[in-house]
This record gives structure tokens, sequence and C-alpha cells, in this order.
């Protein structure tokens, strides 16, 4: 399971997935993908209704909340923190996983979780969201 980061036990972020992936994220018991790679971003890359269809046939949920150059916005923090309400461990991509773990970040704040316990989760994982804290506390009311 190297390729998939945990930030916590029902989240995980990884590179890029391809449609073989869904299946073995599926065997590892994660019940939801968000994808928060742009299509057409890099050539050759997996276009998201691919994954899309390989996580429904596998039984899996499926969310795009796609993060662009424009950086992240309060529409895409507020629709990650929805879906980390599931019971269904949940495992984000994009192409390295570093968009994926800012936005679980900002999402996990905005759900009531202390800016230091996400920093540090992160840093295990090998990201570094530091930068992210004065927007976590904000989005943490505080």
């Amino acid at each position: 399971m190297s390729r998939y980061h945990r930030l916590s036990d029902q989240f995980a972020v990884s590179p890029q997935i391809t449609v073989e992936d869904v299946a073995e994220a599926a065997s590892l018991g994660f019940g939801f993908i968000v994808n928060n790679r742009p299509d057409g971003e890099q050539e050759g890359q997996t276009p998201g209704c691919d994954i899309e269809t390989a996580a429904l046939e596998a039984g899996l949920g499926y969310l795009a909340i796609p993060v662009d150059q424009s950086g992240l916005s309060v529409e895409q923090v507020s629709a990650l923190a929805a879906a980390m309400v599931s019971d269904r461990p949940i495992l984000a991509y994009c192409r390295s996983g570093t968009r994926s773990t800012m936005l679980w970040a900002l999402a996990s704040a905005a759900r009531g979780v202390a800016p230091d316990e996400i920093v540090e989760a992160a840093a295990t994982a090998g990201y570094d969201v530091r930068g992210l804290v004065p927007a976590m506390e904000q989005l943490r009311g505080g």
C-alpha cells in the first residue's frame, strides 16, 4: 500500500490512479474515490469518467472535485467535508497527492480538527501543509 498515503483511518491520498487501481483500492477497504484532478491535465492520464465507471462497478462511491491551478475554493472544501461524513474510507487522488492532501487539510479543519493534528498527520504521510495553518484556523473558527 505504499502508493496510498494514509492521512487518517478514514482518508488516504494517492498520485493518479488507473482503472486497475480501483479494484485494488476496493480490496484494501476503501469505499469511496474522490478525484481531485482535472481531465486533460497531462497526456495519457486516465480520464475521470473511466475511474468513475470502474469505481461504480466495484461498488465504490465516486466524487469529482477537480482542483486546477487556480487553487482551492470554499465550495471544494465544503464538498469534500460533506463527503468525509461518510463512514466509508476515502481514497482521494490527483497528480501527486498534494492537492488532495491540501483539500483534506482544509476540509478536516472545517470539520473541527485542530490544525496541529492535521499538520502532523500530513507530515507523517510525506506532505507539508504548514502554509495552510492560517486558513485552517479560520475554517475551524479560531
